[in-house]
């Protein structure tokens, strides 16, 4: 479907269904269209220079460049390349992520770049209804690819709109690069990690380059091999117990049972029994969050981690997940050490793979 030939239907569209793609797979299969292509977590922004230096633009770098929440040093969620709408060239419009910014009311050259793809009659509707703010179109210019158009009256409209629905903008490219992320890593897995994962009762999918590093009746340590300098050192582990109160998943219980695994089982340097790993308690400070994971009751815990001697540190994102049907409670971790670098596509990594784990049901037993 072309954008300049939706017009009322357009708003009609985000009126009743919100995330809604404006194209459907059969279409994009059939495509001659060129593949969508990008970094992950990178989107161009297309919105007039002004704008982008005044309260609208604040407010979208409030939404794009926010810092992700408990890596060890400051990240924005996403990489934003400012283009000018007029500059838009079919290579950067073959790109990834994109999201076109305007008002209706700016008649600046770069903002009616943009406005002249809205027909009279969703202008005039967006007038009717200030709620009005947004349309997602799916491989507007290329195969796999997310156009987001966002627009409104006037910019105290579009920034009352944006600030309202800002986790929701969020965590709509989250989810897009998670996914993406899914399909690039675990196109071939770790057949072996399964076989292991199952005994504490998990699914676990991880990708063939990571190798076993230490499994037990209860615990699965998995890491990539050989870490070098010029990549992150990821490991990934896996925890089995009895479920025997709420108490549990409380913060501070989390935090117990993290370091009581740590310090079974992981050294920054095994010939020290003082390497084991513990908990960033200040700086950055635990972040914890609830979560569903195979439809059971889980918590979310970022934060920072160091070696209890202060040799290594780094970011870590783990889950505590509760299965009541089987009476169990499993913590799954990942933690990367990648000195002096950043480490927000590497936590990403690791969530991806982590929120790929599956809850095994309980086996039947035999009659």
């Amino acid at each position: 479907m072309n954008i300049r030939k939706i017009g009322l239907a357009m708003t009609f569209i985000i009126a009743m269904f919100g995330f809604l793609s404006c194209q459907g797979d059969e279409e994009s299969q059939n495509s001659t269209k060129p593949k969508a292509r990008g970094a992950i977590g990178e989107i161009i922004l297309a919105i007039d220079s002004a704008k982008w230096e005044g309260p609208l633009g604040q407010t979208l770098k409030e939404v794009f460049l926010e810092d992700v929440s408990g890596l060890i040093r400051d990240e924005s969620m996403f990489d934003i390349r400012k283009v000018d709408p007029r500059a838009m060239t079919r290579i950067l419009k073959m790109a990834t992520n994109i999201v076109y910014v305007t008002t209706f009311d700016d008649r600046r050259a770069a903002s009616q770049n943009i406005n002249a793809l809205f027909s009279k009659e969703a202008k005039e509707k967006a007038a009717n209804d200030p709620s009005l703010y947004f349309l997602r179109s799916a491989d507007e210019f290329a195969l796999g690819q997310e156009v987001l158009y966002l627009f409104g009256n006037n910019e105290e409209e579009l920034i009352q709109n944006l600030r309202a629905n800002k986790n929701k903008i969020q965590n709509l490219f989250h989810v897009r690069e998670r996914d993406r992320l899914n399909k690039l890593l675990l196109n071939r897995k770790n057949s072996a990690a399964k076989m292991a994962g199952e005994k504490l009762g998990l699914g676990v999918n991880v990708p063939a380059s990571y190798q076993i590093a230490k499994a037990e009746s209860d615990f699965l340590w998995l890491r990539q091999p050989t870490p070098r300098s010029d990549r992150p050192d990821i490991s990934l582990f896996f925890y089995e117990t009895d479920y025997v109160s709420e108490d549990q998943v409380f913060p501070q219980s989390i935090l117990e049972l993290r370091e009581k695994i740590t310090k079974m089982h992981i050294y920054g340097n095994p010939s020290n029994r003082n390497s084991y790993l513990v908990t960033e308690r200040v700086d950055p400070t635990p972040v914890f969050s609830n979560f569903k994971i195979n439809n059971n009751f889980a918590v979310e815990i970022r934060g920072g981690w160091k070696t209890n001697n202060l040799s290594m540190g780094g970011s870590f994102l783990g889950y505590v997940i509760v299965d009541d049907k089987k009476g169990k409670l499993y913590y799954m971790e990942g933690f990367v050490y990648y000195p002096n670098e950043a480490h927000r596509e590497s936590i990403r990594e690791i969530e991806t793979i982590l929120l790929a784990t599956e809850v095994l049901p309980k086996p039947e037993s035999s009659s």
